[in-house]
Order: structure tokens, then C-alpha cells, then sequence
């Protein structure tokens, strides 16, 4: 099918871009160049109904004043980097420090999801490329980044995300895709109902300001084994007052892609599973969502838990801990990440 373009508004003089991908069965994504994001997400249900299953908001203005990071490409390094600072060859670099001035979160204040892409739609492959360059010294970073991200919608109802990077000298990247998810639809509520299956052995416990410690801890009789699927409410319910927003170090070998995540929304039916070759993932249950808004999509107002944000990543704070997979980048080698959404209804 025809790949739709159109312009969402523009960033002081610079034109958006928009792109909607289609397949046989009505499935839509809604991409724009801002954040080389994903705006909407429409699947079917059980009884092959359709609705907008990501939160976002109506117009440029809302991504650009809000920094939820809705849909967005995140980078250069996503999650935590503790005090935003590492040491690379013998070499210290202190990044920008965005989250309460104490650390560096998913790339920094102008991280990739601030950016305005580069983009180019394939419509044989019915899939848009974005591209950046991120120049040396971008946030505190070493080396000039060449990143770039695609989208490619399949007949077989999956949604292929692919974020490569390549650099002119060694640095570290960690890119993510951070939609906000909630299956019975971006304004259903909360996402309690949801059931979640994480295929994980370990987890890696964390500080007060979300900083892994560097134990690698089992999930076993704990909160966090979701090997056994089961409600997230069940899971938030066990952790106490707490919240999910932690890593999880997947089973199987990084490198390879394989299934590592299952979500079903109990009411709808509508479900997917994620495919990756990542060591870790992020499940974040939205508890920082304010009480009081974000006005999203159709002025619906998005609450604490109304959403499951999965994201397959390098583990946080991984250039600050030397038994974690490393992050490094050289020259001459790619950074390639796969993640697969395979959405479905039962």
C-alpha cells in the first residue's frame, strides 16, 4: 500500500514530517521526523475493532513542551548514565545532566528525541528511514554518531524497528524506542489489566535515583519474575508502594534476536510480543505520569499507571560497570538493534 505523507506543524521555521504505514488488514503507524517517533498505532481487537493503542498528543507543540519521551527514538545513550559521567580509554567525559541535575537520562536535554530526522519513505518495503548526525562533542559525547532508525509495517501485522549508529571514533551508544503502550487503547485507563510475560531470569535491583547497584539478582520469589504470566496490577501489588522502572537481563544470547516480552490486554484481546537481539530490558509501569495530565490524543487526560512502556536496550549505566555487556562504539563497527513488535488478538 501507498505510504500517506503529511506535515505535522514545524519547529521554529523547520517543517515536520509525517508518514502513515498501512497494510491489508487496516493496521496503521503514524510516524513523524520529530523524535523519529510513533505517534499512533492502530490494531485490531478480538472482534477486529481498531483502536490507537500508544499515548501521544495531537500537535507538535505538546512533544516539543512536554518531555515525556511519547513514541520517541531515544539516544545517545538511553536509561541512566550515574552523574553523567564515564571514563572511555582512560578518558573522562561528563554529559549533560537532565534529570534533576544529578544524572543523564536518554541522551540528555537535546537527546535524539528532540532532534527534527532526516526522512525518506520506502514504499516497496512499506517501511520510513529516519537519519541523524550526531556531531563529536553532542551533549558531552566523544565522536561524530551517524544514527538512523526504520519502521517497516508488514502484511503479517509486525512492526519492524531498526536503529543503527556508526561513529568516527569511540564512544557509547545506547538507542531505545520509548512508546507508551496501553492495548485497550491510549484513553482506556489504566493498564492494570494488562498481562505481562518476561522472558528473564534476573533483574537488576536499583538506588533511590534509579541507578543499578551492579548486582545481578534473580527474579525468583521476588515482584519481579514474570516468567509466569501474569496481571501487572498482581505484580505492583506485591512491590508495595513502589513502581516498576527497572532492567530486566533477558535469557538467551545478545546478538540474537529472539522473543523476550508478551503483553495482552485482558479486556480487548489485543496482545504483542517483541522479538530483539538486546541483553536487557526496561519495563517501566508510567507511575511519573502527573495525576493532573498530560492532556494526550482527543484532550484524554493520561494518569500514573495508564500505560507499559518495554524497552529492549544495553543495560543502564552499563560504561560505569565493567561486568555489564559493554556499550562501547568504535570506528568501523555498527551498532544494530532489533525490535519487533508481532501484535495479535485472542
Amino acid at each position: 500500500m501507498a505510504i500517506a505523507n503529511f506535515t505535522f506543524g514545524t519547529v521554529g521555521e523547520c517543517p515536520v514530517p509525517g508518514f502513515v504505514l498501512s497494510n491489508e488488514s487496516g493496521m496503521q503507524a503514524k510516524l513523524i521526523a520529530y523524535g523519529a517517533r510513533l505517534t499512533e498505532m492502530h490494531i485490531p481487537d478480538r472482534h477486529g475493532r481498531l483502536a490507537d493503542v500508544v499515548l501521544g498528543f495531537d500537535d507538535l507543540a505538546s512533544y516539543v513542551r512536554h518531555q515525556t519521551f511519547f513514541g520517541a527514538t531515544c539516544g545517545r545513550f538511553s536509561n541512566r548514565i550515574a552523574k553523567g559521567a564515564f571514563v572511555l580509554d582512560g578518558k573522562r567525559y561528563q554529559l549533560d545532566c537532565n534529570e534533576n541535575g544529578v544524572n543523564h537520562l536518554h541522551g540528555g536535554t537535546s537527546g535524539f528525541d528532540r532532534r527534527i530526522w532526516t526522512a525518506v519513505a520506502d514504499e516497496a518495503a512499506n517501511r520510513v528511514l529516519f537519519s541523524l548526525i550526531s556531531p563529536d562533542g553532542d551533549q558531552g559525547y566523544p565522536g561524530t554518531v551517524v544514527a538512523s532508525v526504520s519502521y517497516q509495517l508488514t502484511e503479517a501485522g509486525v512492526l519492524n524497528i531498526r536503529m543503527n549508529a556508526v561513529t568516527d571514533q569511540p564512544t557509547v551508544v545506547n538507542m531505545v524506542h520509548h512508546s507508551y503502550w496501553n492495548l485497550g487503547g491510549h484513553g482506556s485507563g489504566s493498564s492494570r489489566n494488562h498481562r505481562l510475560t518476561i522472558d528473564a531470569g534476573h533483574y537488576l535491583p536499583v538506588n533511590d535515583l534509579l541507578i543499578p547497584s551492579g548486582e545481578v539478582a534473580a527474579v525468583t520469589g521476588t515482584p519481579f519474575d514474570f516468567n509466569q504470566t501474569k496481571l501487572i496490577g498482581t505484580g505492583l501489588d506485591a512491590l508495595g508502594l513502589g513502581c516498576f522502572d527497572h532492567n530486566w537481563c533477558l535469557n538467551g544470547a545478545a546478538g540474537w534476536v529472539r522473543p523476550c516480552v508478551r503483553v495482552v490486554d485482558s479486556v480487548s484481546g489485543r496482545g504483542f510480543e517483541i522479538e530483539t537481539n538486546q541483553p536487557g530490558l526496561q519495563f517501566y509501569s508510567s507511575s511519573a505520569l502527573p495525576a493532573d495530565g498530560p492532556l494526550g490524543k482527543g484532550g484524554v487526560r493520561y494518569a500514573p499507571f495508564d500505560a507499559v512502556v518495554l524497552e529492549t536496550q544495553g543495560l543502564p549505566n552499563s560504561p560505569n560497570v565493567g561486568h555489564f555487556p559493554s556499550a562501547r562504539l568504535a570506528p568501523g563497527t555498527v551498532y544494530d538493534h532489533h525490535m519487533n513488535f508481532r501484535f495479535f488478538a485472542e
